[in-house]
């Protein structure tokens, strides 16, 4: 997803920044699971979490290591990075079992906004940011656009998971909302997301980058009714989440 902002804007890409965000990535999914409880026993995913909080202990460990190491040689940039890090864990900080955390559950109605933010942040905003690129129009209407496609699909987890939210005493707008309600926000989401795509096109993006982009929002649009259906792990974790890297494979083939 990194190398897809390098990709859409020409940018040189930054292998120090790349394997800070794969570290970050393993030690805030490790983080996450160690605190998950096993309250979510439709997934087996989570089940298998569960009984294994050890192995998500000791990857957590290492991939911290991993993020202080090429953490040190972005120290230039350490605000933004400082911010990510803060913004990821709030999302995970509900889970934690100890005042103040216990707190946030009744407060972090936005937490599957601070998620798609945090992965917005790291995946389009920060490319740029970091490249020392000069912000133009299409940068901050492809940050938009993406935050837009990431914000639905992390909709369709939540809207799997409220129930066990709910039990686990986590309130998030999808947990409060209505079916109603949840359907006007991500059909919402789709709306801005496709505006987006038509705005990066008049402000000179290729028309095969803006279909490349496209079709994940497209893929997306079908799968709204399907997602509450199917509660499948495969289906979450490979196709839903899956479609957030879709367009920089697209764009990575293009290359040849």
């Amino acid at each position: 997803m990194i190398y897809q902002t390098y990709l859409v804007f020409e940018l040189p890409a930054l292998l120090s920044y790349i394997l800070f965000s794969f570290f970050g990535t393993l030690c805030s999914y490790n983080f996450h699971w160690y605190l998950t409880p096993s309250l979510y026993g439709h997934s087996r995913k989570a089940a298998w979490s569960y009984k294994n909080k050890s192995l998500h202990a000791a990857l957590f460990l290492l991939s911290v290591a991993g993020a202080a190491y090429f953490g040190y040689q972005l120290l230039g940039h350490w605000e933004w990075l400082l911010a990510t890090a803060f913004i990821t864990f709030l999302y995970s900080a509900p889970k934690i079992p100890y005042k103040p955390f216990r707190w946030l559950r009744y407060i972090a109605i936005g937490k599957t906004i601070f998620l798609a933010f945090s992965w917005t942040h790291i995946t389009a905003f920060l490319p740029i940011e970091l490249s020392g690129t000069l912000w133009d129009t299409p940068h901050y209407l492809f940050v938009i656009n993406r935050f837009f496609l990431i914000y639905p699909i992390c909709i369709l987890f939540d809207l799997r998971d409220k129930e066990d939210d709910k039990k686990e005493g986590i309130r998030s707008m999808i947990t409060d909302f209505n079916t109603t309600g949840v359907g006007v926000i991500f059909w919402g989401s789709v709306l801005v997301f496709f505006i987006t795509l038509v705005a990066l096109y008049q402000t000179g993006l290729s028309l095969p980058v803006v279909l490349a982009l496209a079709i994940p929002g497209l893929v997306l649009s079908f799968l709204y009714r399907y997602s509450q259906q199917n509660l499948s792990d495969y289906y979450y974790y490979f196709a839903l989440d899956g479609l957030m890297m879709l367009s920089g494979l697209l764009l990575l083939f293009m290359q040849f």
